[in-house]
């Protein structure tokens, strides 16, 4: 039996403003911004905002609204052009920063105004009783990264440096001295079509600067982060990963003073990027003294080593961390139907890699980093996540995310540029989300061009979220695992999952079955669970998702269902 604390369930809906408003049609392979479209701010209007409320969801998650490295030319309003050899995508990757004090001009209706426009987005989001979200990219910025937004008297990385030594404590940047920065081979920048007088294969950086994914040399390969440079938070790598950390290295300074930027705009929260690229102690600096101006704040950390969990929620103080290499994994290889895919798995991410901080940790199955559901990498069709989102929405009470599109069942289908096709959602090139754009339909946010079956998945969605958000048992419960009380049943196979959500007020029994067939089975409370809970005789159950209703004569018995293919059930009790 495991426990968590109560408290209050996000409930966070991702989206990337460039593709979310764009209605755009047109996809060209590589296509410009001229060509392919790009939403603005200014489309993720109240209705819009409206509707991501009624689905259930708390906060929204806007990636991509910081200025980053591009290949389209703002130079007309003062912004120099980027070099597109260390751009990827005609769009860029929002997470190569430029500026860290300044909003992202694609997504400008008026560009000059972007900062405004960006601060009314946050008062129509608060209005609609959301909260805000946003990134911070720590590790790394844009190798043409200059500030021309931020406020005076402010120092740009990298301005005090001593770039003829690799290291030192007081630098902002590595370096790699006496050797300038090559290209790596194999780039065609924008494609066959784009045509720049920069794009030229060179790009002057001397001494070169280390890469972003730790690459401490000039010579980074094309799957290497060779558009980014590597940030210096007082570790020594190359001499033997020696810390300096006292005193406290001048970018650490930096960087709160930006966190302080955007939360006086009023920020709820930062979804941290890559942080463990970047050492504990400087989130256990950071973090705090972010919370006694800003109590409100939250952190989310995005991390894939379960062996660090422990130091970057205690030491480093984050409120929650990805769940990918435990729940997202296991769920994804069941969803899939995988050989040797098992709900033991699942068992094994509670008892084992998130022991102890269940309601820390941030549950999912889609982001901007991962394959769509409905990609043929993924599953191949949406629904095949019912029992999936179950899971991952009411296994524990920390948060859960949607991905923008997943509730439609976009399957991100075909190479975009930069982005091939390997079933994600470009984020570096300009491009309209089909599956997505029908709810969309032309800016009326109103599903208006959704077929039938996807109005049913958005259904699910929306009942699955805002079941989760009303429901005391399942947004701030304790957990009990009835696996063991039904491995012995006749029927019981790996690929069912069974669990109680409870408080003194309220029981839900969760069925999930991720047979691609109906299986018949008698769910069983364990001894335990039945003395604990003091119950006995008739019960009654009634479904939360279907309103399907199930009765039987003696819960000591067990309750006899039929559980639908790559389905589940929410049974109130």
């Amino acid at each position: 039996m495991q426990t968590s604390q109560t408290g209050h369930k996000l409930i966070i809906y991702q989206l990337l403003p460039r593709l979310f408003g764009n209605t755009n049609t047109t996809n060209k392979f590589y296509g410009s911004i001229e060509e392919n479209g790009c939403g603005k701010i200014n489309d993720i209007n109240d209705r819009a905002l409206n509707e991501i409320k009624t689905m259930g969801f708390t906060h929204v998650w806007y990636t991509g609204v910081i200025e980053h490295a591009t290949m389209t030319d703002y130079s007309a309003y003062g912004i120099p052009p980027d070099d597109p050899d260390v751009v990827k995508g005609r769009a860029g990757s929002p997470y190569a920063i430029k500026d860290y004090y300044d909003i992202d001009p694609d997504l400008a209706v008026d560009v000059p105004n972007r900062i405004k426009e960006f601060e009314a987005l946050v008062q129509r989001t608060h209005n609609a009783g959301l909260k805000v979200i946003m990134d911070f990219v720590p590790n790394h910025v844009a190798r043409t990264y200059h500030s021309d937004a931020k406020p005076k008297g402010v120092r740009d990385f990298g301005e005090d440096d001593d770039s003829s030594v690799a290291f030192s404590p007081k630098n902002d940047f590595y370096y790699i001295p006496g050797e300038p920065f090559h290209l790596p081979q194999g780039y065609n920048p924008g494609g066959d079509d784009f045509n720049s007088p920069l794009k030229d294969g060179w790009f002057d950086e001397y001494p070169a600067k280390a890469t972003g994914d730790n690459v401490f040399n000039a010579w980074p390969s094309i799957n290497n982060w060779f558009e980014t440079i590597k940030l210096n938070y007082g570790i020594d790598y190359v001499g033997g990963y020696i810390t300096h950390f006292n005193p406290v290295p001048p970018l650490w300074h930096k960087m709160f003073d930006i966190l302080c930027y955007w939360a006086d705009k009023g920020i709820d929260g930062f979804r941290c990027d890559m942080v463990e690229y970047v050492p504990f102690e400087f989130w256990g600096w950071l973090i705090p003294a972010m919370k006694e101006k800003y109590p409100h704040l939250i952190f989310i950390g995005e991390a894939y080593n379960p062996n660090e969990y422990h130091n970057y929620l205690f030491n480093g103080r984050f409120d929650y961390l990805y769940d990918k290499v435990g729940l997202y994994d296991a769920v994804k290889r069941l969803t899939r139907n995988e050989p040797h895919a098992s709900t033991w798995d699942i068992n094994a991410v509670w008892n084992h890699h998130t022991q102890g901080f269940h309601e820390r940790m941030l549950r999912f199955m889609e982001n901007h980093d991962e394959e769509r559901i409905a990609s043929e990498a993924f599953a191949g069709n949406p629904w095949l996540a019912v029992p999936g989102m179950i899971v991952t929405a009411t296994l524990h009470n920390g948060p859960v995310m949607i991905y923008f599109g997943q509730e439609v069942g976009e399957p991100a289908a075909g190479a975009s540029g930069f982005s091939g096709n390997d079933g994600r959602t470009t984020i570096f090139d300009y491009w309209g989300v089909p599956q997505h754009q029908k709810w969309l339909n032309n800016g009326e946010y109103d599903s208006g061009l959704l077929s039938e079956d996807q109005k049913a998945l958005r259904k699910f969605y929306s009942k699955l979220l805002n079941t989760v958000a009303d429901n005391e048992a399942l947004k701030s419960g304790e957990f009990y695992d009835l696996m063991m009380a039904n491995e012995h049943q006749p029927r019981f196979n790996n690929k069912f999952y069974i669990y109680l959500r409870y408080t003194e007020n309220q029981r839900v029994l969760i069925v999930v079955n991720f047979n691609r067939h109906p299986v018949d089975i008698t769910i069983r409370l364990s001894d335990d669970l039945l003395n604990n809970l003091r119950l006995s005789g008739e019960k009654k159950f009634n479904c939360l998702l279907s309103g399907d209703k199930f009765t039987t004569n003696n819960i000591a018995d067990g309750l006899a269902l039929t559980l639908p293919a790559s389905n589940g059930y929410l049974l109130s009790f």
